[in-house]
C-alpha cells in the first residue's frame, strides 16, 4: 500500500513536470525592424562661385540619437545618459561608449548577408576614440587601393569624382548596445524616402534608412 502510495506521487510529479514544459513559452522570434528617414542634420547645399566647394549653412552639427532597445530617437539633451546606442550625424556614426558616450557600446563591422548572421561576437568590439581620431565606423568613403584593410568601412561614392553616398553591400554593423546587449543592423540608404536611383541634385541626403534586429535578453543570436 506504500509502495502503491510512493508510485502514484510520484507519477503526479512527473506528469506536474512535464505539463509544465509543454506550457513553456517558446521563445520570441526576432525579426527585422526598418526604420526609415532618420535625420542625420539634414542641411541644403548653398552653392557659391563656380569654384567654391557647396556649404550648409543651416545644419546644426548635432548626432541623432537612436536606442535600439526603444526603437526611437532619443532627445540630445539625453546624450550624456545610457538611453541611446548609436549617434548619426551626416556621414559619421558615433556609439555610446568609449570617447562617445558613458555607454559599452562598440561596434564590429562583418561582411556578409544580414540574414545569415546569426550570432554576435562576444568580444572584439571597438570603441570609438576620438583623441586618436580613430572611430568604430568610419565616415569617409572607401577608395580601393588607398583606404586601409580594415573592416570599418559602410560607405563609398562610387568613383573617385561621384559625390552620392552608396552603403557597400554586404556591410553589416554589430553593435554591443550601451548597456551590453546585441543588434545587427545594415544601412539601406543615405537619402530621403531611399530611392532606387539616387538623383544628388533633387533627392535630399544625410537621411538614413537602415534595418536591425535588437536581442531583448541575455544572448548574442538573432
Amino acid at each position: 500500500m506504500f509502495n502503491s502510495i510512493i508510485s502514484v506521487f510520484g507519477l503526479c510529479v512527473v506528469c506536474s513536470l512535464v505539463s509544465c514544459s509543454n506550457n513553456d513559452p517558446a521563445p520570441v522570434p526576432l525579426s527585422a525592424i526598418t526604420f526609415k528617414d532618420l535625420n542625420a542634420d539634414y542641411a541644403p547645399l548653398v552653392f557659391g562661385s563656380p569654384t567654391a566647394p557647396p556649404t550648409r549653412p543651416a545644419e546644426k552639427k548635432k548626432y541623432t540619437f537612436f536606442s535600439f532597445k526603444n526603437g526611437q530617437i532619443v532627445a540630445n539633451a539625453d546624450s550624456a545618459t545610457l538611453k541611446w546606442d548609436i549617434g548619426f550625424r551626416s556621414t559619421s556614426i558615433i556609439f555610446n561608449g568609449g570617447t562617445s558616450g558613458p555607454g559599452a557600446a562598440g561596434a564590429i563591422v562583418q561582411q556578409g548577408l544580414f540574414d545569415e548572421i546569426k550570432e554576435a561576437p562576444t568580444s572584439g568590439y571597438v570603441l570609438d576614440n576620438k583623441t586618436n581620431n580613430q572611430f568604430a565606423v568610419s565616415s569617409a568613403p572607401f577608395v580601393a587601393g588607398v583606404s586601409n584593410t580594415t573592416n570599418n568601412w559602410w560607405l563609398n561614392s562610387g568613383t573617385q569624382t561621384s559625390t552620392i553616398v552608396s552603403p557597400i553591400a554586404g556591410k553589416v554593423i554589430i553593435v554591443k548596445t550601451a548597456d551590453g546587449r546585441y543588434a545587427k543592423m545594415e544601412i539601406l540608404s543615405y537619402y530621403k524616402g531611399a530611392p532606387a536611383t539616387v538623383n544628388n541634385l533633387t533627392d535630399l541626403d544625410r537621411y538614413y534608412t537602415f534595418k536591425y534586429i535588437y536581442q531583448p535578453g541575455n544572448l548574442n543570436s538573432f
